[in-house]
């Protein structure tokens, strides 16, 4: 529980908006430091963390050295929502002074920390830290390649035996080599830090004498005897009752590397090419499918409209067929209309909160350095679309005659935001129970909770009535007192058939990017390639725009004129496949092994899935809806 943190987020949030018309802004963690020989470098732990559990933990939560005040670095709404927890630690480090053989403490096992251990370490667990923004790799071999791959923190331990012996042990890491990269300035000596690796090493230190804390001078480790610690042929076990002895190296190294690049080597911490062949193919086919479907709807749209337009004797005109039979009907206001409306204020607000977040991560404002920045940044704006979201809903309600704008409004304001907080808190409340640092504080329940109540409710409410006081969006052909009757279906022209055979194309648009998503999520990595990310999304529009059309097209050609609530779920079935890849993706990439941690993947999953639903439906019905409007006003009806 941090208290001051409500008050944090509040300031950052009414600050973000008071400064929004200034013609200067600082992005943190953008500005480089220089550092003078000497000087001293603060080493920061963040949190533990296991692509096993998906649960991460405080660094304090384990029995490692402690410095005399632990204190947490300042963190935005983004950082806590991931879990991130920031603190100091009791390693000292002073730039381009090697130190060798320092021992940072002694600690003494009890039966309770022993176990902690082992679980974390059976788990395998990885401890994260923080030097000048860049956070700690430990560099593998690559086997196949003359390279270097990094990976992201090192494992708190290993499981292994001891020669001649079957029996499993556990051994801690207690040594670890850090390697500092540094960019230096020939003209001014200044230099900066461009990277950050460690070897971690388990080894039972020994010591003669008595102990006298950082005094003491170790046998396994002592640079005065050009002793240092090159492997681990001598474990530490984790055991009770036994005492561990952490020490550590800490190496600088001048590099030819620019501060402006530094990021570079973690963000190329596995093989892109097949990410951009991937994407580039999948981008090509889907452009090309919708290509063709744009052609042949354009073509057949022209002969129908031309086709209708030369009809002139009576006996042509009833003799006419297809979609310009049902123009009495095909604007005739749909069953549960107040919910659609909502849905589609929602999706409105979807919409507006990807497009404007993805805009400023392309130009690069929410790049990995920022931490935290990209969730906090998605949180803002969904908060802002509010006033969107309102507008459309109250827009489409009153075309369909409603009158209770307020009621529509609450609706807009609360339905899938609440839905959203529910399962975000019984997911918070399984993490409570594990006694993860991934588990929301109630000062940030209560700023989510007071950003929703205080800002986007006010909005919604704005938004719906200018969108209320504008004139109701009049159809362009008169609809029938009474429903014409709904010819027998063909078996292909079943409403879920269609429904679900229109959600292969949008997530056939998605699926490869989606790959590469849920891996930088659920396996901790790095995602930067925001600038295809945004091509998938312009493709996803298109996608679901006109496959949506399309079967829409095909529905009123057979008569049938319920294409409201159909042309929203065309697209938006795309989430059934999205959540069945998930699950996929769960039983075949992930480790998981735990009933927690595969409530959260799917219970996540499962609310991503609902409002990716929410979002592809509004864009296939919005798209949709044009088309009508279109193809109505083009012909004439006598």
């Amino acid at each position: 529980m941090r208290p001051p943190a409500m008050l944090r987020w509040a300031a950052a949030a009414l600050a973000l908006l008071a400064a929004a018309p200034a013609a200067a802004f600082y992005l943190p963690g953008v500005a480089p430091n220089d550092f003078q020989k000497k000087d001293p470098l603060l080493v920061k732990v963040n949190k533990l963390t296991s692509t096993k559990t998906q649960l991460p933990y405080s660094y304090y939560s384990l029995p490692f050295c402690k410095p005399d005040t632990i204190v947490d670095s300042a963190e935005n709404l983004g950082e806590v929502l991931r879990g991130d927890r920031i603190e100091n630690s009791p390693y000292v480090f002073e730039m381009r002074e090697p130190k060798m053989c320092q021992i940072a403490c002694r600690a003494s096992i009890d039966d309770k920390q022993a176990k902690e251990l082992k679980e974390k370490i059976g788990d395998e667990y990885r401890v994260n830290m923080i030097l000048d923004n860049l956070p700690l790799v430990v560099p593998i071999a690559w086997q196949d390649r003359d390279a270097v791959v990094y990976q992201g923190g090192y494992h708190v331990g290993v499981k292994g035996q001891y020669a001649g012996s079957k029996d499993e042990k556990v051994f801690i890491h207690n040594h670890l080599t850090f390697l500092v990269k540094y960019h230096k300035d020939e003209t001014t000596e200044l230099s900066r830090i461009v990277g950050f690796e460690v070897k971690p090493f388990s080894i039972n230190h020994q010591f003669e004498g008595q102990w006298n804390d950082k005094n003491t001078r170790l046998i396994t480790c002592d640079p005065h005897a050009s002793k240092l610690v090159t492997n681990s042929d001598t474990p530490q076990e984790v055991e009770a009752g036994k005492e561990i002895i952490f020490t550590y190296d800490v190496g600088f190294e001048e590099s030819d590397v620019k501060w402006a690049s530094r990021w570079d080597t973690y963000l190329l911490m596995t093989d892109d090419q097949i990410h951009w062949f991937s994407i580039v193919n999948s981008l090509m086919i889907v452009l090309f499918l919708s290509g063709m479907v744009a052609m042949i709807m354009l073509r057949t749209l022209y002969r129908d409209i031309s086709r209708y337009n030369q009809l002139e004797t009576e006996e042509e005109a009833q003799e006419e067929t297809g979609w310009k039979l049902v123009h009495g009907d095909v604007f005739r206001p749909p069953a549960n209309s107040d919910l659609l409306c909502v849905c589609i204020g929602t999706g409105v607000q979807f919409f507006g909160m990807l497009l404007v977040t993805m805009i400023f991560a392309v130009l690069g404002f929410l790049s990995p350095s920022n931490r935290g920045g990209l969730m906090t940044a998605m949180l803002l704006t969904w908060v802002l679309m509010g006033l969107f979201a309102g507008y459309a809903s109250s827009r489409f309600y009153k075309m369909f005659k409603g009158s209770e704008w307020k009621s529509i409004t609450l609706r807009t304001a609360f339905l899938f935001p609440g839905i959203a907080f529910s399962i975000f808190f019984i997911l918070n409340a399984l993490i409570w129970g594990q006694k993860s640092s991934g588990a929301v504080p109630f000062t940030t329940m209560f700023a989510l909770v007071l950003l929703w109540f205080g800002i986007s409710v006010p909005l919604v409410f704005v938004g719906s009535y200018l969108g209320f006081k504008q004139p109701a969006i009049e159809a362009p052909v008169k609809t029938n007192k009474i429903p014409r009757q709904v010819p027998e279906q063909a078996w292909y022209m079943n409403p879920a058939f269609t429904i679900l055979i229109g959600g292969i194309l949008p997530f056939g648009a998605v699926f490869i990017e989606l790959f590469f998503i849920l891996t930088s999520i659920w396996l901790h990595q790095f995602y930067y390639i925001f600038g295809f990310l945004f091509l998938v999304f312009i493709i996803l529009i298109i996608t679901c725009a006109e496959i949506t059309i399309v079967l829409c097209y095909f529905q009123l050609c057979s008569e049938d004129y319920n294409w409201w609530w159909r042309s929203y779920l065309t697209s938006g079935s795309s989430a059934i496949y999205l959540f069945l890849y998930a699950g996929f993706y769960f039983f075949t990439k992930l480790q998981i092994t735990k009933l927690v941690s595969g409530i959260l993947y799917f219970g996540y999953m499962l609310l991503a899935s609902f409002a990716f639903c929410v979002l592809t439906g509004a864009i296939g019905f919005c798209a949709c809806f044009w088309f009508t409007r279109l193809i109505y006003s083009s012909v004439k009806i006598d």
